[in-house]
């Protein structure tokens, strides 16, 4: 049989989780070759045929991670019954996400590329996009509450969604630095107490 025939001598999703964990703790331009190759146990030609390239690689790895390990925050926000469990459950989501044992601290997206080489910057925009991504959804949360008279009709509602997004990427940022979950925590409760300060007034029985 010819090569072009054969299957592939190893399992391609264990490979990618493996090659996103080098990608979650070195970043995309911290993780060599010979990381990559080494954690997910295969040849750069293996590499090369069933990811293309380093950067196809990450991307793939990112979209992995996303849909995996990061899922729960997401999830949390858009599930909620009330917007404060909503944000809640994002921000202690996040919290777990950045803080499981035996793997890497941090959010992968929210520490991922900020700052790149310049051929490297089609990677940073997909990032920067995957993370405007939540600052937009949270938007449109607080722009629905507002409507809905669950917010004072003169808040923000884009810069309630960038604080809360600048806690989930801070949150990421302390992990990485070692900050316990327990401090995290704490962190977490100052930001929802600054939501209920906001909510007090226009909602006393608690429906946000």
């Amino acid at each position: 049989m010819s090569s072009r025939g054969r299957p592939r001598a190893f399992d391609r999703t264990v490979a990618l989780k493996r090659g996103m964990e080098v990608f979650w703790q070195h970043g995309f331009e911290g993780s060599s070759m010979t990381d990559l190759t080494t954690a997910m146990g295969i040849s750069s030609p293996s590499l090369y045929a069933a990811f293309r390239s380093k950067e196809a690689l990450y991307l793939e790895a990112v979209c992995h991670f996303s849909e995996t390990a990061a899922a729960g925050t997401f999830r949390a926000l858009m599930e909620a019954p009330t917007l404060r469990e909503g944000l809640a459950g994002m921000l202690n989501a996040s919290i777990g996400c950045s803080t499981q044992q035996g793997r890497p601290q941090g959010c992968m997206i929210a520490l991922g590329a900020t700052h790149c080489a310049p051929e490297n910057d089609g990677i940073r925009q997909e990032l920067k996009e995957m993370r405007r991504t939540l600052q937009d959804t949270l938007r449109l949360k607080f722009e629905a509450a507002i409507a809905d008279g669950l917010l004072p009709p003169d808040a923000d509602a884009a810069s309630l969604a960038a604080y809360y997004a600048t806690v989930v990427h801070g949150i990421s940022i302390q992990a990485r630095d070692g900050a316990t979950r327990e401090e995290l925590t704490a962190v977490v409760a100052h930001a929802l107490a600054a939501f209920d300060r906001i909510t007090r007034v226009n909602d006393p029985a608690g429906l946000a």
